[in-house]
């Protein structure tokens, strides 16, 4: 799933994603940033993520347009 980082917390490590596709949002899991290049995200940073089983964002990594594969951006 692709989105963008709506709210996060460097000290919690609490933070909200939102999905391009369907808008719906949804809170890091604990160990959403595990094994990312991601040491900590900002409000408008684009993201890809999964969910895990609770429906929490996890294993995030950087999103760009051309992974939405937005038209123009080919």
């Amino acid at each position: 799933m692709q989105g963008v980082v709506k709210a996060y917390d460097p000290h919690s490590g609490l933070g909200v994603v939102m999905c391009d596709t369907d808008l719906a949002d949804y809170d890091l899991a604990g160990d959403a940033l595990e094994g990312s290049l991601f040491r900590m995200l900002r409000q408008g940073q684009r993201v890809v993520f999964d969910l895990d089983d609770a429906g929490r964002a996890t294993h995030l990594r950087l999103g760009s347009e051309i992974d939405m594969g937005t038209p123009g951006t080919h």
